[in-house]
């Protein structure tokens, strides 16, 4: 299975590091590959507390915009979309930013086509709303954003992780790890995904919990 967990900066770090520890961790017994993804070249990105790390690939190369990205043929099995930002109107990046910007939403829009399962932590989840992907489906996300979630017209579950099929939406920051270890089960088996909690020190929240 290859996760790509799509990063921005001013996106929050937990959201992004705590799907991805699982995934590492879990890609140590089965055949599951995690990476960090931008759309744009950028060699570096600035989450929203200040930490900078170097994304493994991108996904739009200069000049060739997201339409043209929906003819390839080796899209991931899971497309992450992390949080942050979307709260704080006065922010200079961040998930609000990316969703005027256009260029993500309109790539999750094409991405929806052909990548099995979409997944959104926290105010990432607004990204795909943006994108057109939630619609009127059940979904949650962090608590403050779920006014916003309604008003787009989701079904919004006052849950940590929920799951509808192609698409699976959780709770900000730690939720993400809920998300990413109940992916390990529902993709693997339910034994990796406790002993990956257990590696993590982390006890779990499963759907139906």
């Amino acid at each position: 299975m290859k996760v790509d967990i799509l990063v921005y900066d001013g996106n929050d770090e937990l959201d992004v590091v705590g799907p991805l520890s699982v995934f590492a961790n879990a890609g140590a017994h089965v055949k599951l590959k995690s990476r960090l993804v931008t759309l744009r070249p950028q060699s570096r990105v600035k989450g929203a507390h200040g930490l900078k790390f170097r994304p493994d690939a991108y996904l739009l190369e200069e000049g060739k915009g997201a339409k043209k990205f929906a003819r390839r043929t080796d899209w991931p099995d899971v497309i992450v979309v992390p949080g942050g930002g979307w709260h704080d109107h006065q922010a200079k990046s961040g998930a609000r930013i990316e969703a005027k910007l256009v260029e993500l939403p309109t790539f999750l829009a094409i991405a929806r086509r052909s990548v099995p399962i979409m997944a959104g932590v926290g105010s990432g989840v607004m990204l795909l709303v943006e994108g057109g992907v939630i619609g009127d489906r059940p979904a949650t996300t962090d608590a403050p954003a779920r006014a916003d979630l309604a008003i787009s017209g989701a079904q919004v579950r006052a849950a940590r992780v929920v799951d509808d099929g192609d698409l699976v939406t959780c709770a900000g920051l730690t939720g993400g790890i809920d998300l990413a270890l109940w992916l390990v089960e529902r993709e693997f088996d339910r034994d990796l995904a406790d002993q990956v909690a257990t590696e993590l020190d982390h006890t779990r929240w499963r759907p139906g919990d």
